[in-house]
């Protein structure tokens, strides 16, 4: 079941809204932790929000936010959200490095002809062989784990970093990390 985002993280904090819209109303744009969903926030009057806040949205009372407007367009993402968006993509693989290994240890085929770990940037059939190999006989168990059994891989948190970067901001099909 798809949990609703509890909490969010401002990527950045517009106090006079976009520049091209004359709205002149502040906004932020954050994502969420436990579903990665880019969102446009709009602040309580009186409440200055800083980057990489951590801001309630659940269902109860918010002390912080008066509404969510709604998805951020990844076209609407400001050069300083996207950095933010980066340094938090990258905290997140360190934190959940287990599930992002189980990734390597558990992913199947699409369909006969592609393997979800081809969807990874930098990987192709020939790693994708490698790793299918390589777990057979003993799953991986972390990172490290992964690049000392095949050093010919690419950085997997690096490949894992720009997949998620792709799921939320592209137009990506089949979803690996981001749902």
């Amino acid at each position: 079941m798809n949990q609703k985002e509890e909490y969010a993280i401002v990527l950045d904090y517009l106090p006079y809204g976009y520049p091209l819209e004359g709205k002149m109303m502040p906004i932020a744009q954050a994502i969420g932790e436990t579903n990665l969903t880019l969102l446009q926030l709009i602040p309580r009057k009186g409440i200055t929000l800083q980057l990489k806040e951590r801001v309630y949205i659940g269902e109860g009372k918010r002390d912080q936010i008066y509404y969510i407007l709604g998805r951020l367009p990844s076209e609407k993402l400001t050069e300083n959200a996207k950095f933010q968006l980066e340094e938090f993509i990258d905290e997140v693989i360190k934190a959940k490095e287990k599930e992002f290994i189980e990734f390597f240890n558990k992913s199947t085929a699409i369909n006969t002809r592609m393997h979800q770990i081809e969807l990874l940037p930098g990987y192709g059939k020939k790693h994708m062989k490698e790793i299918l190999e390589s777990r057979k006989e003993k799953e991986f168990d972390s990172f490290e784990d992964l690049k000392k059994r095949l050093p010919s891989l690419p950085d997997p948190k690096v490949a894992i970093g720009k997949r998620i970067i792709l799921e939320l901001t592209g137009r990506e099909r089949n979803r690996l990390f981001v749902k």
